[in-house]
């Protein structure tokens, strides 16, 4: 029996740090809690790096507006043809106010 390999369980005790997660769909982008806190914002800008396949969310003034936790991206999608689809942890920059998605990083397990 010893061979066998186990994951431990840890009780909800041991909080694991809240991160900022991004849920990209067919039509929308969703922002957890943790992500809105950190933008603090309720426009966002989206910009999108096609070499590295990083999408950018920032805040901005005259960006497109948060509705409740979704942001509607489809015809963000569409012109840089991004089909990605999944949960995302994304990687916040102060300086910027900014949140990037790396799409080659894979999608997150729900926990």
């Amino acid at each position: 029996m010893s061979k066998i390999a186990f994951e431990v369980y840890k009780p909800r005790g041991e909080r694991v740090p809240k991160l900022p997660l991004v849920t990209i769909s067919k039509n929308s982008i969703v922002l957890n809690k943790h992500a809105r806190e950190k933008l603090n914002t309720e426009k966002v800008e989206l910009a999108f790096n096609k070499e590295k396949n990083i999408i950018r969310i920032k805040a901005s003034e005259d960006g497109q507006n948060i509705k409740k936790t979704k942001v509607f991206g489809r015809g963000f999608f569409n012109h840089f043809y991004i089909t990605s689809k999944g949960k995302y942890q994304a990687d916040y920059d102060e300086e910027e106010n900014a949140l990037y998605v790396d799409l080659n990083k894979g999608t997150v397990n729900p926990q």
